[in-house]
């Protein structure tokens, strides 16, 4: 039993270090040092309870044995593999919430097709919640006269000049800056857009004034695959 109560100090020694100390401890960053505080204290665990076993009896003390060298063949394998087991991770999320961006190990931004075949995609504009539609035809991205209001703008205050063409015909649009448009991790900046009069269009739609400064994007099966600059 003082096994195990010594393995209760050092994971205690262990946390403490990893929420408290800063820099380094003994020559090894801090959350390191505190990592192998607390490996010594489950090996402390397992000696414990297999000696244990043993004075019990000695196919019990063999069993303990097998029991935790598979555990600790399945931790390793679990930490080597920890990249590819993170893909398989976000590539589930992906798939459970259809247009919510999962950004991957490499730094690319991917979000799965709709049912209906389009990409919805969730970003922030301006700080403010906003989806759009992924629309290469559009050479700017375009604002819907609601989704313009919701992120900060005046539609009443805009002032209509630029002809363009909606699914209902063409029309005028205002001119805008998007401070900030975010979609996962890929942020732009002064980000040019255009506002849609009312009534004139149902969706927000992600254009190649945002795109066109990606270092690129694909459309993989039914992945949409974003990748900034910085990735």
């Amino acid at each position: 039993m003082a096994g195990f109560g010594l393995a209760i100090v050092l994971l205690g020694m262990a946390a403490l270090v990893f929420f408290q100390a800063q820099g380094e401890v003994a020559g090894l960053p801090a959350d390191q040092f505190a990592s192998l505080i607390a490996l010594g204290a489950l090996m402390l665990v397992f000696a414990s309870w297999i000696v244990q076993e043993f004075r019990g009896h000695w196919l019990r003390g063999f069993q303990a044995i097998l029991f935790w060298g598979v555990l600790t063949a399945g931790l390793v394998g679990l930490y080597a593999y920890r990249g590819e087991l993170q893909e398989v991770a976000t590539r589930l999320i992906a798939d459970i919430a259809p247009g919510e961006p999962v950004v991957g190990s490499g730094g690319e931004v991917s979000i799965v097709r709709r049912m209906n075949g389009t990409f919805v995609v969730a970003g922030r504009a301006n700080d403010r919640d906003v989806r759009f539609i992924f629309d290469t035809g559009a050479s700017t991205v375009v604002l819907t006269s609601e989704g313009a209001q919701a992120i900060g703008f005046n539609p009443a205050t805009l002032n209509y000049v630029v002809p363009v063409a909606t699914a209902n015909g063409r029309t005028l649009a205002a001119p805008v800056t998007l401070e900030t448009l975010t979609i996962g991790s890929i942020t732009e900046r002064r980000v040019r857009a255009l506002v849609a009069r009312p009534g004139t269009l149902g969706e927000n739609l992600l254009g190649m004034t945002f795109l066109e400064r990606l270092a690129s994007y694909e459309v993989r099966g039914n992945r949409l695959i974003l990748r900034g600059r910085g990735a």
